[in-house]
């Protein structure tokens, strides 16, 4: 779909034209994905926040096609890494080659080097191999024998990784889980969409047949008109009041951090966004609490057989005042 970017200057937060892009976008996406419609707002709403994404499940579930469905609805340059045991950082970043012709080395960019990147079960290979991803996604860029390698813009990465419990995992560092502005699970469909699954063509299939509906420059010109997203001051006295118990609670090991609240508000204002408004309410801020917490807190010892709903339903009871 080739349209030009809407400008900054006249496009406001909530035009009939974003409203129209982003409608149009979630639609496509069900096509693809049947019966999942919050779980794939979550994902549009972590895009549009300039966030990565990473997907928790049992393997067939839908997480490597939910990746292949964004690059494909969002127009964007799509690589997939199929992490492995034996996986080397160069294999991600990419290699120094010498060059007789120039004699000089030559760099030659990895699969990093898209617009979307798919770290396909990320968390099979070594922590060696998945710090290679730690610069690229703070930083969108990658060094190598000390020299700097932009990546393109706009820059995701998805990462999937199975249940911990599976064989050969390992598990990803705290502060590697923080990198990651979401967290989300695909579950499995309910009966009659996974009928509709049994009886209808194969998802890619149908994902081959869905065109572009938004171009890359129209989505940089989105995330740009996220924090314009009116946020007032009793909101963001909630959220503090929301960061403040994850501290000083007993039930959690350690609290949200500030790049956490930051992440927060940043969703809240592109879920506020997404449901075609240019002011926050706490419903916002509810709506994608579990999704930007759940990775981030661990219950305390005291706490230990704490399951992550509960974690999550306790931030949800601090009051707004």
């Amino acid at each position: 779909m080739s349209q030009s970017a809407p400008s900054l200057s006249t496009t406001a937060v909530n035009s009939p034209q974003n409203s129209a892009l982003l409608t149009q976008t979630l639609s496509s996406m069900s096509r693809v994905i049947l019966g999942k419609e919050e779980t794939l707002r979550l994902a549009l709403t972590c895009l549009m926040a300039r966030g990565h994404l990473l997907i928790e499940d049992q393997p067939g579930v839908g997480k490597t096609t939910l990746s292949h469905l964004l690059a494909r609805v969002l127009g964007l340059d799509f690589q997939r890494i199929q992490f492995t045991s034996d996986m080397l950082p160069a294999d991600i970043l990419g290699v120094s080659v010498y060059d007789q012709n120039s004699a000089r080395f030559k760099f030659h960019p990895g699969p990093i080097f898209a617009q979307l990147v798919l770290a396909d079960e990320v968390n099979r290979a070594t922590p060696k191999a998945q710090s290679a991803l730690l610069e690229a996604m703070e930083e969108q860029q990658v060094t190598t024998e000390g020299e700097r390698h932009l990546l393109p813009s706009p820059f995701f990465v998805i990462a999937t990784q199975n249940p911990s419990s599976q064989v050969g995992t390992f598990p990803l560092p705290e502060s590697q889980l923080d990198r990651f502005l979401m967290r989300l699970e695909m579950g499995y469909p309910d009966q009659a969409h996974e009928k509709e699954l049994l009886k209808g063509r194969d998802r890619r299939e149908v994902l081959k047949d869905l065109e572009a509906t938004i171009t890359p420059s129209q989505l940089l010109a989105i995330q740009q008109q996220v924090p314009q997203v009116h946020v007032s001051d009793a909101l963001i006295d909630y959220l503090q009041a929301i960061l403040s118990f994850s501290r000083q609670s007993p039930y959690y090991l350690h609290g949200l951090s500030p790049r956490a609240g930051i992440a927060m508000l940043r969703c809240a204002q592109a879920w506020a966004m997404l449901n075609d408004r240019d002011h926050l309410l706490p419903e916002d801020i509810q709506a994608i609490l579990p999704a930007t917490t759940n990775h981030r807190l661990q219950p305390s010892a005291e706490f230990s057989g704490m399951d992550k709903d509960e974690a999550i339903s306790h931030l949800l009871t601090v009051p707004l005042d």
